[in-house]
């Protein structure tokens, strides 16, 4: 079968040797299968809670031309660190009859197989989100001072540090000031625009004096766009959708950015509200019943103006009706949620244990540990007889022996990390954790209800009298019933016509 390899590293943290050491593991992985390997697809310094990243999406692109019938990965976590990319990307392959292969993870397409990737992969993606909650935490943290969070520092600012003391130790922090010799460019910019002056005007005027951009480049029209929008220059300082007056040293005064503003708006260039990107939980996992078709995320406005989101079946020549979008998606995360009794977080975290050491054969790693064991005796006797020779030759004799010893330790030490890295480094325990984790969450908290579905829920059957939810345990199925829904909630089993879009 050909394949192709995916490999990554997210941050500056890992290096080109973890690239090379998840290459040589794929590449090991794909000798053992018999697999041909035609191409590899790398990307550095990326995280995997992203689908921007240029050659993951070339690999997705490459797919659709037949070329190969596999992608290999070091683990799960290296495909995607977020399980809704995951499920569409690996629904994009399958349907182009394409497995994604983990080269650590031994994971078999069975029942068991899936309830195991299911649930690595959401512990992989609940960790990166914990991760990244911790990092927001500290960054909220330095936006109550008005400090700086990082990013790129614009035209006219530089940073100065400052020496914090926080529970006893001092701290260095960066907070914007004003670059003397920059924020007069900047003034210049805003007066020219203010004076109706066109773009064009203003770039040649700026490049014909050699002004530079704050990344050093030639200006052009993003970069004054950028420039002219940015509050910064007013000194409002803004994390997230909080905004502080008077955080930032001040460049421009108001009027003359508010003036700035109306010539935007005039000329059409200023920016266009972004738009929130709707999630659809049940993506890849809902079904018509009827038809067996998916059902897709789809909105619509209604008259009065409010957005509707729901699921509709694909088939245009199916008459199920489209169902609310957070209507079924909560029921299906309470469903998931109310699955994981004590006896059910049992037997699922020792099942994946099982199949976890069960998958990985520990032949090699045992006898280098026994082995490791000898040389440490033989290490420790060596000593011994060093410390009770008298006759210097032979004392001579046992340090050399020593040294050789230790060499061998040396060697064999690394022999076992490496050996151990291939292996799942998970516990009972630590799954037990995670599940009980799932159970304890507020289905109002959208993270922790994509992280509950997507784990548990491996398929779900809409029919107009009824849902049937299909579990990745064992393909466990569970049943609900109309009259049942109704009990549920205080709204009726909300199935009505929404407007196409």
């Amino acid at each position: 079968m050909d394949v192709v390899i995916y490999a990554r590293y997210s941050s500056h943290n890992q290096t080109e040797c973890s690239i090379d050491g998840q290459l040589k593991e794929c590449e090991e992985y794909a000798k053992r299968n018999n697999y041909n390997i035609v191409q590899s697809y790398i990307d550095r310094a990326k995280s995997g809670t992203k689908d921007d990243r240029e050659q993951f999406l070339q690999m997705i692109a490459d797919s659709k031309k037949g070329l190969f019938k596999g992608v290999i990965t070091y683990q799960l976590d290296r495909f995607a660190r977020n399980r809704y990319d995951s499920a569409i990307y690996k629904k994009q392959l399958r349907d182009k009859g394409i497995r994604v292969l983990s080269a650590r993870e031994n994971i078999t397409e069975d029942a068991s197989g899936i309830l195991m990737e299911s649930v690595l992969e959401g512990m992989a993606e609940y960790y990166s989100v914990e991760l990244g909650q911790k990092v927001k935490r500290g960054m909220g943290i330095n936006a109550e001072h008005c400090y700086y969070n990082g990013g790129s520092v614009p035209l006219g600012f530089t940073l100065k540090e400052l020496s914090i003391a926080t529970n006893g130790k001092d701290m260095i922090k960066k907070k914007y000031a004003i670059d003397e010799e920059k924020a007069p460019i900047v003034k210049k910019i805003f007066q020219m625009y203010a004076n109706r002056e066109t773009m064009a005007s203003i770039i040649r005027y700026l490049n014909n004096l050699g002004c530079r951009t704050s990344q050093d480049k030639e200006f052009n029209k993003n970069s004054i766009g950028r420039i002219l929008n940015n509050k910064k220059y007013i000194g409002i300082y803004s994390y997230q959708d909080t905004e502080t007056a008077g955080g930032i040293p001040r460049i421009i005064e108001d009027d003359l950015f508010e003036k700035v503003q109306q010539e935007l708006v005039r000329n059409g260039l200023a920016p266009a509200r972004n738009r929130a990107k709707t999630e659809y939980l049940l993506t890849t996992k809902l079904m018509c019943g009827k038809c067996k078709e998916y059902m897709t995320g789809k909105s619509g406005t209604s008259k009065t103006g409010k957005l509707h989101t729901y699921y509709k079946c694909k088939n245009s020549k199916c008459n199920t009706k489209a169902i609310q979008k957070d209507y079924i998606e909560n029921l299906v995360a309470n469903s998931a949620q109310e699955f994981l009794t004590k006896d059910n977080i049992d037997y699922v975290s020792k099942q994946i244990y099982s199949i976890i050491k069960s998958n990985q054969d520990n032949t090699d790693l045992n006898k280098m540990q026994e082995n490791y064991k000898k040389l440490e005796k033989q290490k420790a006797k060596t000593i011994k007889m060093i410390y009770e020779c008298e006759v210097e030759s032979v004392r001579k004799n046992f340090y050399n022996e020593l040294a050789n010893i230790e060499d061998e330790i040396k060697q064999l030490s690394f022999g076992i990390t490496k050996e151990e890295s291939k292996y799942i480094n998970i516990t009972a325990t630590e799954i037990k954790f995670f599940l009980n984790k799932l159970k304890k969450g507020s289905i109002a908290n959208f993270h922790y209800k994509k992280t509950l579905i997507n784990t548990l829920i491996n398929k779900v059957l809409l029919y107009e009298d009824r849902l049937t939810l299909v579990f990745n345990i064992n393909n466990v199925e569970q049943e609900i019933t109309i009259s049942l829904l109704e009990n549920l909630e205080s709204s009726s089993f909300k199935v009505s016509a929404l407007p196409n879009c």
